[in-house]
């Protein structure tokens, strides 16, 4: 009997819950024991230490999430680089470095394992397709790690290859999640736990069609090709398979790298991602869902480019202007209309249940930061109150939310702006959004650099 390879990924519902379960079981002892020592502690001590346990507890459960791959490690990746308020401010820093880590770090699966699912899709041995394939790899997902690689006519390409026996490690989890997901909610209890899980079971078989990725990155290369500065690797089709992707290489600088960036290019690069996820969604209705600090590089020509479209979303033309108009109607302060529109549109029930000034302040409160018509300096905190006004059962509208309907293609628009949000805030960029985002919203001209030369491309394409 073959015996099973040391870093071999767990497949099985029982592996994969006896982990899971036994993290959970060492976080509650570790809990209870902090609470039992704070009992002989003055206040002072108490907090730091419980505040100590949370972070060496938010530590433990993000990097064995990230260790297991599949839907675990997508849910790891999430809080990775999304601060939902559940680490004090003593200790943000430090828990932000140690997952930026975990996010850029690759798993330890073995080149042996990778090289047998890439010769399974071909049929044919790994030198017969590519003249040089690096057994390094240069980056991670959750199902799957990336390779740089030589073709036979001298281009270098990206290789993303899925994690051997990765299907089966994802159809467990599904029936773990309730696990991963009150260990999720025991770290961020601020965290919609029930939206995150829905959205991951309605989503993660297409992130297992690599094919599905391949087309759904041609069709936003197609409509950014061209770009002034959005980049769109070019897919190699002949070479792509279901758990194969190949495209175009491309190099530069990764997230952190930009973090250290001065104030004016970290800007730069903030309205270079907030056009390209909302002008996605609101000009072209087809859009990358998963805005992750892993999915884009600064290139040395400044321009940005953009991976990963395995999360992907086309909207039909009335739900973007039904969301346009929400937004508009709130711009405008005109909640009577808002509250109508809302109805109409079947997200909320009964209309005499809101107040004009109520509606307003809930929609200031979730987007303010990109509809008011002033310079915001985002920062982490920023994302953190959005997160916790939308999410936590504290939130003053919390009861209001759980009687209204959110839509599925409403549902994906959000979890873009919340995670768009976030990855702005890790910048700490600085703009005007609200300007930049009249222009899509009122049809409005622009008034920074990058808006005049993609409206100078978009006249000429």
């Amino acid at each position: 009997m073959a015996r099973r390879p040391k870093d071999a990924i767990p497949t099985s519902r029982v592996a994969r819950s006896a982990k899971l379960g036994s993290l959970a079981a060492g976080q509650a002892a570790r809990q209870m024991g902090t609470r039992a020592a704070n009992l002989t502690r003055d206040e002072q001590a108490s907090t730091a230490a419980m505040s100590a346990r949370q972070l060496q507890a938010a530590e433990q459960i993000v990097t064995a999430l990230g260790s297991m791959k599949g839907v675990a490690m997508k849910v790891g990746q999430v809080l990775s680089f999304l601060d939902v308020g559940f680490m004090g401010e003593e200790h943000r820093e430090q828990f932000q470095a140690k997952l930026a880590a975990l996010r850029d770090s690759a798993p330890n699966v073995s080149f042996k394992d990778m090289r047998r699912v890439v010769e399974g899709e071909y049929g044919e041995k790994l030198g017969q397709v590519f003249a040089d394939f690096d057994e390094t790899p240069i980056a991670a997902a959750s199902i799957g790690q990336v390779y740089r690689a030589r073709l036979r006519d001298g281009r270098d390409v990206a290789v993303k290859v899925q994690y051997p026996g990765v299907g089966a490690a994802v159809r467990a989890d599904m029936q773990n999640l309730g696990i991963i997901l009150r260990l999720v909610k025991s770290i961020a209890p601020g965290l919609d736990v029930r939206a995150v899980g829905d959205e991951i079971r309605e989503r993660i078989d297409e992130e297992l069609d690599y094919e599905l990725e391949a087309s759904n990155q041609r069709a936003l290369g197609r409509i950014y090709s061209g770009h002034p500065f959005v980049v769109i690797p070019g897919i190699v089709t002949e070479l792509s398979r279901e758990k194969v992707v190949v495209s175009e290489y491309v190099s530069g600088r990764g997230f952190e790298a930009m973090k250290a960036l001065s104030q004016a290019e970290r800007n730069r690069i903030g309205e270079i991602v907030f056009r390209f996820y909302f002008g996605s969604m609101y000009r072209y209705r087809q859009f990358s869902g998963d805005p992750h600090p892993g999915n884009m590089l600064l290139l040395d020509d400044d321009r940005m480019a953009f991976f990963d479209f395995g999360l992907f979303k086309r909207i039909a033309p009335e739900v973007a202007e039904f969301e346009l108009q929400v937004a508009r109607l709130g711009v405008e302060r005109r909640g009577a209309d808002m509250i109508d529109h809302l109805h109409r549109g079947g997200l909320i029930g009964d209309p005499a249940a809101y107040t004009e000034e109520g509606v307003l302040q809930q929609f200031d409160d979730f987007s303010r930061w990109h509809t008011r018509d002033a310079e915001v300096a985002l920062r982490p905190e920023v994302a953190t109150a959005v997160m916790l006004t939308m999410s936590d059962p504290r939130s003053p509208y919390f009861g209001q939310m759980r009687k209204e309907t959110l839509p599925p293609d409403h549902v994906f628009g959000r979890r873009l702006e919340m995670l768009t949000l976030a990855v702005m805030s890790q910048l700490r960029a600085r703009g005007n959004w609200h300007r930049v985002e009249r222009e899509w919203l009122y049809g409005d001209d622009p008034l920074t650099e990058l808006g005049r030369a993609e409206q100078t491309w978009a006249r000429t394409t």
